[in-house]
């Protein structure tokens, strides 16, 4: 019997795919330049992208404490401990003057994400996913299934993001 969040375990597994893909050979320079005014860079994607579902699977959806604030994540990005700060509002000089930690790291804060979200769709049940929950920033009650709709749309327009940096960067075969 499928599991009630197969299709979008599918979306969002394609899509690390294509970010892992787009990642795997950009350069430090790569990662951090931002390629026009109002723009960010892919650095600052995958950490929105990062941010974006810790909060949603952990904090709005599981009532758990985010990775970011146990692992003590805003450190290691040299950044104030704000579980909401997940770039929403950020002006251009802001990520303008942001500087991201290593790659090694940014790449660790992705995949405990990631494998806190892996751990947690699949067990969801067609009753979990109709739940009615408050689910900030929006004051209506919403589905968690609605909810990770929007988790899902958010981190797939993010992953297309860095894919099209990359191939602007790099150009053509990274998909293959």
């Amino acid at each position: 019997m499928p599991a009630a969040a197969d299709g979008l375990i599918s979306a969002l597994e394609n899509n690390f795919t294509t970010v892992d893909l787009a990642l795997k050979d950009l350069d430090d320079d790569e990662l951090l330049r931002i390629p026009a005014d109002d723009c960010n860079s892919v650095a600052w994607i995958l950490w929105h992208l990062s941010r974006v579902m810790d909060s949603f699977i952990n904090t709005r959806l599981r009532d758990l404490p985010q990775i970011w604030d146990t692992n003590n994540w805003e450190q290691h990005y040299g950044m104030p401990a704000d579980g909401e700060n997940r770039g929403l509002g950020w002006t251009h000089q802001m990520v303008c003057d942001w500087q991201p930690p290593s790659r090694a790291l940014q790449m660790e804060y992705f995949e405990q994400v990631r494998s806190a979200l892996r751990q947690y769709l699949p067990g969801l049940t067609e009753a979990q996913m109709q739940q009615a929950k408050i689910i900030p920033p929006v004051s209506e009650p919403r589905t968690v299934a609605a909810a990770l709709g929007q988790m899902t749309w958010d981190c797939v327009s993010h992953g297309g993001q860095i894919a099209f940096l990359r191939g602007m960067y790099k150009g053509m075969g990274w998909h293959r």
